[in-house]
């Protein structure tokens, strides 16, 4: 095992820009809709999936119990498309990221912890872990489809040479405030 720590800090805009979108009621334009009755948070994140005759896919994935690893040994990344991952109530995640381009390591992996609101969609190619839900739940998943072997093509799982470890604070260990 490695000696490599990872800790997670807490998810905002300007520190995740480099690796997607966060999609929460904070976006960048809010403006009055539906004659007045609604407020629509505009334009949160785009979905990348049309590269190659692919199309936008919206899933769920349920998460029956939290699903943080003791260390860390593989990234993943969609050379094709984006990915979305949303919660469906306070639902709170790790969203542990390393660059587009080459094969990440250890030293090159930042940890972000969401509030329970706040949703990432990660770029095209942006290394990521699985999902790493701190809390059971729901999650609105969007992401690509498209022809043939897409999946595949679509997809690429690493090995780390190192497996270090994620360390959350005591806030973010504990269960979320309602």
């Amino acid at each position: 095992m490695s000696g490599h720590l990872i800790a997670a800090v807490p998810l905002t805009r300007a520190a995740f820009q480099p690796f997607g979108d966060v999609i929460d009621d904070t976006g960048p334009t809010v403006f009055p809709t539906n004659e007045g009755t609604a407020l629509r948070i505009h334009e949160l994140g785009v979905a990348d999936c049309q590269a190659e005759g692919g199309r936008t896919l919206f899933s769920i994935f349920r998460m029956k119990q939290p699903s943080l690893p003791d260390t860390i040994r593989l990234m993943e990344r969609h050379p094709l498309s984006s990915q979305a991952f949303v919660p469906l109530g306070n639902v709170r995640f790790v969203a542990l990221v390393a660059r587009a381009g080459t094969r990440p390591r250890a030293g090159d992996l930042h940890a972000f912890v969401t509030d329970g609101r706040q949703g990432v969609n990660y770029r095209r190619g942006t290394w990521h872990h699985p999902l790493i839900a701190l809390d059971p739940g729901d999650f609105l998943v969007v992401d690509r489809a498209g022809p043939g072997a897409a999946f595949t093509q679509d997809y690429e799982e690493v090995p780390l040479a190192e497996a270090p470890r994620l360390v959350l604070d005591a806030a973010s260990a504990s269960s979320p405030q309602n």
